[in-house]
């Protein structure tokens, strides 16, 4: 089964695309779940996907499939992510937030409100909870700095890595909320700060990749205990291409940075399909950086691939469509390919360390290992923690071999020094005692 759920989304066709090629698209319906796709050399494709939604879908239908169980899963400790993905004014913002974040029909309103108002009725819903709390943050990537979108002054926000918290954004402001009326107010002041252009393609292009994390925290009634999870969405700014869209100057500047993140984000998904997970490249970009316990098996993730129907715009769909084919691919690793993963990374670091060490003194107790049953996720965080631990220890390890060393060189250092002296006040010796025989000898 896939780590990843796919589903892909075909918008109706824009006035535009009717003025150039009619009522001309670009695939042919089978069911549900496939489709052909034509491309622009007339050949077909078959696709076929966790679901399909043609351009009559609603937007309740997307919810209930796509992002429903992982808003059920976020209440019960397992964190979630959805995606949206593809070109630019391909309908991404439009399923996530709907025509506008402060409408609030319910038939089109978007995956963020409904999201949101999920959590809430999830959590009143349950018996197992005392108390809980529901917490919203806003942050954009704009030309690969990380902005808080509720408070401007936090333009370069750094992204960090805890025991047990995964990849967080260090200083990101959080703000508690207590319905869906109130948290609408705080996104659309979040959605005014964002960075925006306008294309030949889209008169509101988004200039950054938006991420809308919700943390939701609530305590037992049963035994006391404090649970979280949380749901993080993301809206892809589009890929562009500069002859369509015809960006120049500070936009064409965003266009490149967009595209490279993207292609970073396409190199993640490559490394994650090709089974060969010894170097998974997360760190290429800020996107992919943080994406990393998204993408990498330590949360529930969906991923919604937007298209335009359209015959003129065949090889951006085609692009998009290949995207997610790959990103089907990624399975959970099995904990055996997590063990032996995680060994080889130890193995690595063991390996850096100067062989000096083995005559520093003291010794490392042995850990009690206990038979335990953990899920897959769980089991990969374990060994994570892990496996920082130990590369820890070592760095610490070459810090005192360096300190001895250290130490060293400068006892040498010192003993030639004196040695230097000793053969001066010897010289110095013999030629006293020869100048004292000459003058004996003269007299």
């Amino acid at each position: 089964m896939s780590n990843v759920k796919v589903c892909v989304r075909f918008r109706p066709l824009s006035s535009r695309e009717r003025r150039i090629c009619g009522d001309d698209i670009c695939f042919d319906r089978l069911d549900e779940e496939s489709f052909v796709f034509k491309d622009e050399k007339g050949e077909d494709t078959t696709f076929c996907f966790d679901r399909v939604f043609y351009q009559d879908a609603k937007q309740r239908d997307l919810y209930e499939f796509l992002a429903m169980s992982i808003v059920q899963d976020t209440v019960n400790g397992i964190n979630g992510t959805i995606i949206t993905y593809g070109q630019t004014g391909a309908g991404k913002t439009y399923s996530l937030e709907g025509p506008g974040i402060l409408e609030f029909d319910e038939c089109r309103k978007g995956l963020l409100p409904r999201v949101i108002d999920g959590l809430f009725e999830c959590l009143k819903s349950s018996t197992d909870m005392s108390a809980h709390t529901i917490k919203i943050s806003m942050v954009e990537i704009y030309m690969e700095r990380v902005r808080d979108l509720l408070d401007v002054s936090k333009d370069n926000l750094q992204i960090r890595e805890g025991k047990g918290q995964g990849i967080y954004l260090s200083g990101a402001t959080e703000v508690s909320i207590s319905d869906l009326t109130e948290a609408i107010a705080l996104i659309n002041r979040g959605i005014a700060n964002k960075a925006v252009g306008s294309t030949q393609m889209n008169v509101t292009s988004s200039r950054s990749h938006c991420l809308y994390t919700l943390s939701v925290q609530y305590e037992s009634a049963v035994d006391g205990k404090v649970k979280s999870g949380k749901l993080m969405l993301v809206d892809l700014a589009g890929s562009e291409k500069v002859e369509k869209t015809g960006a120049e100057g500070k936009v064409l500047e965003e266009a490149k940075t967009i595209n490279k993140s993207l292609s970073a984000l396409g190199n993640v998904i490559n490394a994650l399909t090709t089974g060969k997970r010894s170097h998974i490249p997360y760190r290429s970009s800020k996107l992919t950086r943080i994406l990393e316990d998204s993408l990498g098996g330590n949360s529930r993730t969906a991923l919604l691939c937007c298209c335009s129907p359209s015959s003129s715009n065949t090889l951006e769909s085609m692009s998009t469509l290949r995207f997610g084919t790959r990103a089907k691919l990624i399975k959970p690793q099995r904990q055996e390919e997590i063990f032996e993963e995680v060994s080889n990374g130890i193995s690595q670091e063991e390996d850096l360390v100067d062989a000096d060490l083995s005559t520093a003194q003291g010794t490392i107790p042995q850990l009690e290992i206990q038979q335990v049953i953990l899920d897959p996720v769980s089991l990969h965080q374990t060994f994570k923690e892990l496996r920082n631990e130990m590369i820890r220890m070592n760095e610490a390890l070459r810090g005192i071999l360096q300190t001895q060393r250290r130490t060293l060189e400068t006892g040498r250092t010192t003993l030639q020094w004196l040695q230097g002296i000793n053969s001066a006040a010897f010289i110095v010796c013999i030629f006293v005692i020869l100048n004292m025989a000459k003058v004996f000898l003269l007299h």
